[in-house]
């Protein structure tokens, strides 16, 4: 299998963090839609995601990518217990801002301002880093993800009392370092497949 580097010196890149809705350009070429196999497409999981560069690309190891997706979905989706999807989608947030990750972060923070309608305490997090004052809960939260996000992590007893001070219990712990480690993971994959670059605004 050959890869064809592409390269783009004219793209509209985001010159800050932002919950505006970013392209991504892939600096290698991913597959058609038209081409994708059908083991492609249970790799992908929800076909509607054969839309994105991103996803097409991965899609070259489609069983890797099913567990990638399935992952993914149950992190977020699976809310019935644990933390609220406005602090799971926070987490990923905060990981994706500490990581450099504008367009992953873009995503989360827009998540993050839709279910919690915090959108300023979320855009203080990507003006100023995942050290902004967020509120006690908020901070604990993105303090957690930030130590994660650290090589090698420094996640301590210190975060996870503090977490527990504002009243996380095991199970909402458990989802904080689990969607800030799996960002922290997919933010290095994104970052080295491709970039951000602004939506093309008809």
């Amino acid at each position: 299998m050959t890869y064809e580097v592409v390269t783009y010196a004219t793209l509209n890149r985001p010159e800050v963090f932002t919950q505006e809705q970013l392209g991504w350009v892939p600096w290698l070429h991913a597959p058609a839609v038209e081409d994708l196999t059908d083991r492609q497409y249970d790799g992908l999981v929800d076909r509607s995601r054969a839309s994105s560069d991103y996803f097409r690309l991965l899609a070259r190891d489609p069983d890797i990518l099913g567990a990638r997706t399935r992952t993914d979905k149950d992190i977020f989706y699976n809310t019935k217990e644990g933390l609220p999807r406005a602090e799971r989608e926070l987490a990923a947030a905060a990981t994706s801002r500490e990581n450099g990750c504008v367009f992953c972060a873009s995503v989360h923070a827009r998540f993050a301002s839709h279910y919690s309608d915090r959108h300023d305490d979320v855009q203080r997090l990507l003006d100023q880093g995942t050290s902004a004052d967020l509120g006690p809960r908020w901070t604990a939260i993105a303090s957690a993800a930030k130590a994660l996000a650290q090589t090698p992590p420094q996640l301590s007893a210190e975060h996870v009392n503090a977490l527990e001070l504002e009243g996380l219990d095991a199970l909402e712990i458990s989802d904080v370092i689990h969607g800030a480690a799996f960002f922290n993971w997919a933010n290095r994959l994104m970052l080295s497949l491709g970039e951000p670059e602004k939506a093309i605004v008809n």
